[in-house]
């Protein structure tokens, strides 16, 4: 049996910093991941929920270390 370093958790506040003002928009848009109207957008201009936005860098980041992990390199 191999021993595998837990994974981290994200950071009290989440893992992005949209603090700046270019990340808000006066105009409503659906989020690109859930579909629920938002006026944040993302550092490429796409509306997102700052929560939507993590989950989906989450998953990203479990996917790559599953794949990693089962197949000695990432996809």
């Amino acid at each position: 049996m191999t021993h595998r370093p837990p994974r981290p958790h994200p950071p009290p506040g989440g893992l992005l910093d949209w603090g700046h003002s270019s990340h808000w928009s006066r105009e409503a848009r659906p989020c690109r991941y859930c579909g629920r109207p938002t006026n944040l957008r993302d550092s490429k201009g796409k509306a997102a929920h700052k929560c939507c936005a993590e989950a989906a860098l989450a998953q990203q980041v479990a996917d790559a270390a599953d794949a990693y992990e089962n197949e000695g390199h990432l996809t």
